[in-house]
């Protein structure tokens, strides 16, 4: 028993944790101004997995700890090849659009801001992003995830079709 706890504390601590963007926002009270703090946070595994989680809490290390909690509870997986994505794909969420496209190995993690901390989070290293419509953090990410959750690799879609990978892609 103390052999299976241990386990899961070591695969715990090999999740990759990725501050998106920490928002600071005021509500003004007879006394004066109230701050509090909302942080977007990405934690992945860096091999397929990726979740994602918004915190809210009067200071910043509170709403990072809620981020994460979420994000842990929210994890899915991905398709992903050895060296990028299987194919290119759009993710929408929102006014905000995301191209993803596969790129040859070397090329890096060509992204901004949240998209790149998503990319990076789940793994992937070969990668070409545009950002369309809005850049609104919130719906980047979400629209990041979006165009992940809807890759499909060679296997799922032989497998579907009822056919061997070589007659799909001949």
């Amino acid at each position: 028993m103390a052999d299976f706890k241990r386990s899961r504390n070591e695969s715990s601590d090999e999740f990759i944790e990725k501050i998106v963007f920490i928002n600071r926002v005021a509500k003004v009270v007879k006394g004066g101004r109230r701050f509090s703090f909302s942080a977007i946070v990405v934690v992945g595994d860096g091999k397929g997995k990726i979740g994602y989680g918004l915190g809210k809490a009067n200071m910043v290390p509170e709403a990072i700890r809620k981020g994460v909690e979420k994000a842990r509870k929210d994890m899915s997986s991905v398709s992903l090849t050895d060296i990028s994505i299987p194919h290119q794909v759009i993710g929408c969420y929102g006014a905000g659009k995301v191209l993803l496209k596969p790129a040859s190995a070397g090329t890096g993690v060509i992204a901004g801001g949240p998209v790149r901390a998503v990319l990076e989070a789940v793994g992937v290293h070969n990668i070409l992003t545009k950002c369309l419509g809005s850049h609104n953090p919130h719906n980047m990410v979400k629209a990041t995830l979006n165009g992940l959750k809807s890759l499909r690799s060679a296997q799922k879609i032989a497998g579907m079709r009822g056919k061997s990978v070589e007659e799909i892609q001949a």
